[in-house]
């Protein structure tokens, strides 16, 4: 035991220099670079075609459930349906001027859906690549596409996703068709960004509504006067400040504070209630939250389905397209993930050693 005691000394004085020694590098780097400032556009927009994914992961099981021979015989076949395809496409052009074939080509292209994903926090902090995803796609879609949005968020600050379904209605304002697919939760402000699509769909299970605003916060006033503690508000504006966290509230600014909540909530009511007018809007916005299956009884959804299904769907009908912007970490970021993963490399260490010493062997 007491040898123990004095090796595991030993390891946890290693290890708390060795983590003491990387929090000063970064540190000292933070500083040299704390006052640079940003250029411009920190990311950069991946598209990743789901078609390709999808043949990619068939062609994979066919070669390991097919024997030799037939998987030969079979990817015979493909390229010679290609190729026939390929002659039966150049001998309908042929003789046909430019403008006719840009305008066939135009008709005959198949449809194209772009996949977004929206995965939300309190604060909506996905909303600028959201911004950024869609700056893209409306870059290049057409009348005929589609915008597909993998949507997943119990909600948050109000003004926040605010934001986030105004970015959607620069979909619609294009004429461009959205859908939304919820496999597991869109309540609230999520909610709010859910009922601007055109098709809304949702698993089975998955949580939806919440049609409702709530807040809350701790009040200390009577702790601190409790301990003599003063505290002052001074503001300039009857409701500047109506309710606080260490002044007395009063009966005045309870009343000013339910009254702003109840104003919020009349407007995400108009709101829902613009885009979803099938809604009996004052029986679904009692801020309770529903199953999909009870959801798409009360017309909250127009159907259910997950997104695995509607997407395997899309690429037999058209290509698809899956669109992140992928932002750049900055050095401070980069640095502390050094930090963080060689703190855990440490307490690893130090687990494993722990779990092979002659103390735990006895």
């Amino acid at each position: 035991m007491g040898e123990f005691l004095t090796e595991y000394g030993l390891f946890l004085a290693e290890a708390v220099t060795v983590v003491l020694a990387i929090l000063a590098v970064i540190a000292g780097i933070v500083m040299l670079t704390a006052h640079r400032k940003p250029h411009g556009h920190e990311g950069e927009i991946e598209v990743t075609s789901l078609n390709d994914e999808l043949d990619h992961m068939r062609h994979v099981m066919e070669q390991a459930i097919l024997d030799k021979a037939e998987y030969k015989a079979l990817l015979k076949e493909e390229k010679k349906k290609e190729k026939a395809e390929a002659k039966a496409r150049k001998k309908q052009l042929a003789g046909r001027g430019k403008k006719e074939d840009e305008a066939e080509e135009s008709a005959e292209r198949d449809k194209r859906y772009f996949v977004l994903d929206f995965d939300g926090d309190i604060k909506a902090s996905e909303v600028e690549p959201l911004r950024e995803e869609i700056n893209a796609v409306l870059s290049l879609a057409e009348a005929d596409d589609e915008v597909v949005l993998r949507l997943e968020s119990a909600g948050g600050l109000v003004h926040s996703y605010g934001l986030a379904a105004s970015q959607l209605e620069r979909i619609k304002r294009k004429g461009i068709a959205l859908t939304i697919c919820v496999d597991e939760v869109a309540a609230s402000g999520g909610y709010m960004m859910a009922c601007l699509a055109d098709r809304l769909l949702a698993a089975p299970f998955a949580i939806v509504g919440s049609i409702g605003v709530i807040a809350q916060m701790p009040n200390f006033h009577r702790l601190l006067k409790k301990n003599d503690i003063d505290f002052e508000v001074l503001t300039a504006g009857e409701y500047k400040r109506t309710l606080t966290m260490f002044g007395q509230n009063t009966d005045k600014g309870r009343q000013k504070f339910v009254e702003e909540l109840e104003d919020t909530h009349e407007l995400f009511k108009s709101f829902v209630a613009e885009y979803r007018s099938q809604l009996e809007i004052d029986k679904v916005a009692t801020g309770e939250v529903w199953f999909g299956k009870r959801a798409l009884d009360l017309n909250l959804v127009d159907e259910l389905m997950t997104s695995d299904e509607y997407l395997l769907d899309a690429c037999d009908q058209g290509e698809v397209f899956l669109i992140r912007y992928e932002q750049k970490k900055s050095l401070q970021e980069k640095l502390t993930d050094i930090g963080v993963n060689s703190a855990d490399r440490v307490a690893l260490r130090w687990w494993d050693r722990a779990m092979n010493s002659r103390f735990w062997s006895r």
